[in-house]
């Protein structure tokens, strides 16, 4: 195990500051997409490809109670969400990944798909 001052080795976990994490509001987006299940998990899947990330299993997305949409995609050394609400047409996205990929690749995905009026980001440096 690491200690304080001391970097990871092969197999430890990552050293601190070694995550980012990035958050997006899609704000106005059309309550169809909002409820499309199948749409956004292939969004999950297209965006963990195309910032080189390795699946650990398949996305979990189901339709919520209420009309909501919620998703979870477990990656390697990563994990990416989105929930989704039709009423206030709002997807909330979120990509916590190790710093040595670039979750804004995944982002830009949702951003070429979805219709969105307005979108909100935040990127910070976690860990």
């Amino acid at each position: 195990m690491a200690t304080p001052g001391s970097s990871a080795r092969s197999g430890e976990a990552p050293a601190a500051g070694s995550f980012t994490h990035l958050v997006a509001d899609f704000i106005g987006v059309p309550a169809q997409q909002l409820r499309d299940t199948t749409m956004l998990t292939g969004l999950l899947i297209a965006a963990a490809s195309a910032a080189g990330f390795a699946a650990v299993g398949a996305p979990i997305v189901r339709q919520l109670p209420h009309d909501g949409v919620a998703g979870l995609f477990l990656l390697d050394g990563c994990q990416m969400s989105v929930h989704a609400f039709p009423e206030r047409e709002l997807l909330l996205f979120d990509v916590l990944t190790v710093a040595t990929h670039d979750g804004r690749k995944a982002f830009d995905v949702f951003v070429r798909r979805i219709a969105a009026r307005e979108v909100r980001t935040e990127r910070m440096s976690r860990g």
